[in-house]
């Protein structure tokens, strides 16, 4: 299975549904994103990654339910029923696009590792725009808990949300 496997692959069994980070970054609450639709979880719970690379990948196995032709976000599916948002920066939106490559499209059967979407993220930052990433769980009351991983330095693959039902 090589590197992939290595990766998404630890051999651990841990309890609930396990939410994998999509870029390397820096793990951070959600509650530290300074839009509000993110912080006061309007969208659903979740976590945030201060990403340190250009590659998103898949957070979950499962189905890509919508890329946004602007390429700044995709909502997925997990094949658990997890609705899973990630959008690169805030009001990225704006950007129309700029800076961001889509590498998926809605409707594709997707692993985790698989890569959704690249963002440059110095042209996105010399533009004004803060890079900070929400991973939000769309549904949240389907589960009896939505719980974080401890705030640190991680790399693609890593847990960072657990649910339980």
């Amino acid at each position: 299975m090589g590197f992939l496997a290595n990766i998404f692959g630890n051999g651990k069994k841990e309890e609930g549904i396990q939410i994998c980070a999509p870029v390397a970054g820096k793990l951070v609450p959600l509650s530290e994103v300074s839009d509000p639709t993110f912080s006061d979880g309007i969208l659903g719970q979740g976590a945030a990654v201060i990403p340190s690379g250009n590659q998103f990948f898949s957070p979950v196995d499962g189905t890509v339910t919508t890329v946004f032709p602007t390429g700044h976000a995709a909502a997925l599916t997990s094949a658990d029923g997890v609705e899973v948002l990630l959008h690169i920066g805030l009001d990225t939106v704006k950007l129309n696009g700029k800076h961001f490559t889509i590498h998926a499209e809605e409707g594709q059967q997707v692993k985790k590792g698989d890569l959704l979407l690249e963002a440059d993220l110095e042209q996105i930052k010399a533009e004004g725009f803060d890079i900070i990433t929400p991973v939000v769980i769309c549904n949240t009351d389907d589960f009896a808990e939505v719980a974080m991983a401890e705030a640190r330095d991680i790399e693609v693959g890593d847990t960072v949300l657990t649910l339980k039902k």
